[in-house]
C-alpha cells in the first residue's frame, strides 16, 4: 500500500522530519476559493499513486489566487500515465539551494534492508545510479536493527558533505533525519520510505517530496496509523507505477498472489521461437515449484525456449467465480499461448476447481474470445465429484471444452505433465504450419 504524498508528509511531520508548510488537500476549485490560509506563491500538486508527475505536468507553480483556480481546474482534468487526478495538494514554495535524495528500501533478492543517498537529489536515483554511480552512497544492512546505529547515519552524512561541502552546516540535522527515516520505516512496517528532492534551504533541511509504500502483509499492525490518515485499511492502494494491468486486475478480483514475471507486451516483444507458459497452481509453494518445473522442463527438453510468464496463488478454498477469474485472466492476457494447472485439493476443493475451470471454458466460448489450451491435473479433496463432473461436462459440451486437457489422479506426476503439454502444443503449432 502506497500513501500519498499529503499522508507521507504527515508522517514525516509527525516523525521530526521537516516539511514545507502545509496549506491543504482539496477535491475542486470550490474547495480552493474556501481556504482561507493560502499563502502565496504556492506550490499545487497532482496526488496521484505514481511517479513522474513533474514532468507529466503535475506539480505548477502559482503567484496568485486566479492562478490558483487556473492551476487545479488543469491538475483535475490531467490523467498522469493514464491515472486520473482526483485531489491536490497546497503547499509553500521553497528555495532551493541543494537537493538530497534519500531513501530506505529492501533488496529484492537478499531482503536487507539498503540505506541509499546521494547529493544529486531531485532526479531519477536510476538515472543517477547509470550515469554517475559514484555519486551514491549504499549501505546493506543485513541484521535489520531497528534502530539505525549511529555510526552508519555518521558515514552516510559525512559522503554526502564529501560531495557537497555546504551540508556540513546542517551535519547535525542531516543525520538525524537519516536515522529518522530509518526509524519510520521500521516503525510503519515500510517497504521503501523515500525522500525525493531534501532540499537545503537558508541552512535548513527540509522533505519538498515523500514516498512511503507499506508491506501489505503488516497493514493488520497499523490500525493507529490508518486511524490518523483515514485509510481504510482493505483498500491495498498499490503503488500503480508497481503493479501491470493483470496484477491490479487480479488485486481487485480477491486473487491474492498473482505477479506477471515479464514486462507488459510494448515493453517487451515476445520471442517466436519461445513458448510462453501461463501457470494456475494450486497454492504459493506449488506456485514457486510450478515456475521452476517449467524453466527445468524448458532447459531439459526444449533448448531452453519455454517461459513460465506468471505466479499466482489462488489462497486457502477460493470460490468457484474466482477460479474462473483465474483462467479468465491468463487467457485475456496477450503474452501465455498455453496454461499449465495444478489442483492439489486439500482446503481447496477439486470440484469447486473443475467447475470454475469449466466455467470459464464455456463462458468464453459462448462469447467468442480468446481460449488458450489448458493441460493439468487434480487430485484430493472431492476428486470423486469434480471426475463425475468433467466427464459429464466434455459430454454435454465437447466443443467448448475441445482445449481442456487434465489428467484426474496420481497417474502422472506434474512433471510429466508440463513436458506433455509443451510437446502437444508443439506437435499442434507444427502441424497448422505445414
Amino acid at each position: 500500500m502506497r500513501l500519498y504524498e499529503s499522508e507521507a508528509k504527515k508522517v514525516f511531520n509527525q516523525e521530526n522530519i521537516p516539511i514545507p508548510t502545509q496549506f491543504g488537500t482539496i477535491f475542486s476549485v470550490g474547495e480552493l476559493e474556501r481556504t482561507s490560509n493560502l499563502t502565496f506563491p504556492l506550490i499545487v500538486k497532482a496526488l496521484v499513486l505514481i511517479g513522474g508527475r513533474g514532468k507529466a505536468g503535475g506539480i505548477k507553480k502559482v503567484n496568485n489566487l486566479n492562478e490558483a483556480k487556473v492551476a487545479v481546474n488543469e491538475l483535475m482534468k490531467l490523467k498522469i500515465h493514464g491515472y486520473p487526478v482526483n485531489s491536490v495538494m497546497l503547499e509553500e514554495v521553497i528555495d532551493i539551494e541543494g537537493e538530497i535524495y534519500l531513501g530506505v528500501t529492501t533488496d529484492p533478492i537478499s531482503f536487507d534492508v539498503i540505506l541509499i543517498t546521494s547529493a544529486l537529489g531531485g532526479v531519477d536515483i536510476e538515472e543517477v545510479a547509470k550515469s554517475n554511480p559514484d555519486a551514491i552512497w549504499k549501505k546493506s544492512l543485513s541484521e535489520n536493527p531497528l534502530i539505525l546505529p549511529e555510526t552508519v547515519s555518521n558515514d552516510a552524512t559525512t559522503f554526502l558533505i564529501s560531495q557537497f561541502p555546504k551540508l556540513n552546516k546542517v551535519r547535525e540535522q542531516l543525520q538525524l533525519t537519516i536515522s529518522n527515516l530509518y526509524a519510520i520505516f521500521q516503525k510503519y512496517d515500510a517497504k521503501t520510505c523515500e525522500i525525493n528532492p531534501l532540499v537545503v534551504s537558508d541552512d535548513k533541511l527540509i522533505a519538498v517530496d515523500a514516498k512511503i509504500v507499506l508491506d501489505d502483509n503488516a497493514l493488520y499492525r497499523q490500525s493507529a496509523l490508518f486511524n490518523k490518515l483515514g485509510i481504510d485499511p482493505e483498500s491495498k492502494r498499490h503503488d500503480v507505477a508497481e503493479q501491470t494491468k493483470f496484477e491490479a486486475r487480479a488485486n481487485k478480483a480477491g486473487i491474492i498472489g498473482y505477479l506477471d514475471l515479464l514486462p507488459e507486451l510494448g515493453k517487451f516483444t515476445k520471442d517466436p521461437e519461445k513458448l510462453y507458459v501461463g501457470l494456475v497452481p494450486g497454492g504459493a509453494g506449488y506456485g514457486i515449484l510450478s515456475i521452476d518445473e517449467v524453466v527445468n522442463i524448458g532447459d531439459r527438453f526444449f533448448n531452453g525456449r519455454v517461459v513460465p510468464i506468471n505466479f499466482m496463488d489462488s489462497g486457502g478454498g477460493p470460490t468457484l467465480s474466482t477460479v474462473a477469474e483465474m483462467f479468465h485472466l491468463l487467457m485475456d492476457h496477450p503474452i501465455p499461448d498455453l496454461i499449465v494447472t495444478s489442483r492439489f485439493g486439500g482446503i481447496s476443493s477439486c470440484d469447486i476447481f473443475i467447475r470454475g475451470l469449466i466455467q470459464a471454458f464455456r463462458e468464453r466460448y459462448a462469447t467468442g474470445k480468446r481460449i488458450i489450451p489448458v493441460y493439468g491435473r487434480m487430485v484430493g479433496t472431492e476428486l470423486p465429484n469434480a471426475r463425475v463432473y468433467l466427464e459429464k461436462a466434455k459430454k454435454e459440451t465437447p466443443e467448448s471444452l475441445r482445449e481442456l486437457y487434465i489428467v484426474v489422479g496420481n497417474q502422472k506426476i506434474m512433471a510429466d505433465i508440463i513436458r506433455d503439454g509443451i510437446e502437444w502444443f508443439k506437435l499442434r503449432k507444427q502441424q497448422e504450419v505445414a
